[in-house]
């Protein structure tokens, strides 16, 4: 059985003095969040505090009053009350001027339901996505109903093409390696006036990503200030029963292994998220999370705030 301590519980923050843009963690587990769906022995069933959000951040540009969603998860209403406790904002439908999305598996597109009109009835909320995700959600039910009632305004992403949200203020996605049903998969790289950030909940593996998209995590992490990376599974011995090998994520122990020839101020940048509920990392007590911070790395953690 899982503990899940101080690692889950939410963290305020405070503001940085002047802070005009900021990007804030609302969310640091796998799509079905913690604890799941028939895991009654969870604890964070009786202790909301050790409760997994699915991963999503927030990118506040105070300058523009614009806020941003990255990922529309199944939690998307405690994550957007979290925001608006952090970040007020009345400018767009629901104080949002956008949501990124980085593909479609239920923790990252699935919130998109709440803009509809069983519940929040958004009018052309502007939903940023790539071109096969985009024709999944117009040729697809419900997503096709938001698109027809107007709820939701689909717009283009194009990989490695940065669009600009403001003249100091861009996002350029990524293309990586994932299981790609219905759409690409991609990671954002969001730049501000000052600082970047990284944010990639999801990917196959670390190696074929320069075979098929040029990119290495090396080369990424080394752009940003700050890496938001996936962290699904702890290793290979979280699923009894199952042939983890047919689950293709990078296990941590597989990520510090390579982040490990990177220099000690470059692996300070990185920040694990997208936890699934067996990772071991979910108990702040593990021998996983002391080898963790032993070799310089940590994990995200809600309501977290960085100033860009």
């Amino acid at each position: 059985m899982l503990y899940c301590l101080a690692a889950c519980q939410e963290t305020r923050v405070e503001q940085p003095h002047n802070c005009q843009t900021e990007f804030i963690v609302l969310g640091i587990g796998q799509d079905a969040g913690a604890p799941q769906i028939g895991q009654n022995q969870d604890p964070a069933w009786a202790d909301p505090s050790q409760r997994l959000w699915a991963s999503s951040a927030a990118l506040v540009n105070r300058e523009t009053d614009q806020r941003y969603l990255f990922e529309a998860t199944p939690d998307i209403r405690e994550q957007l009350h979290l925001l608006d406790n952090l970040a007020p904002s009345n400018n767009g439908p629901l104080g949002l001027s956008g949501v990124f999305l980085t593909h479609a598996h239920i923790g990252h597109y699935a919130g998109l339901m709440f803009f509809g009109h069983e519940s929040a009835g958004a009018k052309n909320l502007p939903v940023y996505a790539m071109p096969r995700m985009a024709d999944y959600l117009r040729q697809n039910g419900p997503w096709e109903q938001m698109v027809k009632f107007e709820n939701i305004s689909l717009m283009a992403l194009n990989a490695d093409t940065s669009l600009n949200l403001s003249k100091h203020l861009t996002v350029t996605p990524y293309r990586v390696p994932h299981r790609d049903e219905y759409s690409e998969t991609v990671g954002f790289e969001i730049k501000g006036p000052n600082k970047s950030v990284l944010f990639l909940p999801d990917i196959n593996d670390w190696e074929s990503w320069p075979e098929t998209y040029g990119h290495t995590i090396q080369d990424r992490v080394n752009a940003v200030d700050y890496a938001f990376i996936d962290a699904t599974f702890y290793d290979d011995h979280e699923l009894p029963g199952r042939d983890m090998s047919q689950i293709p994520h990078p296990r941590v122990t597989e990520s510090m292994d390579l982040f490990d020839d990177m220099p000690e101020a470059t692996r300070a940048k990185i920040r694990f998220i997208h936890m699934n509920h067996t990772n071991p990392l979910r108990d702040e007590t593990s021998a996983a999370m002391n080898e963790l911070k032993k070799r310089g790395y940590r994990i995200a953690r809600r309501g977290e705030r960085y100033c860009l």
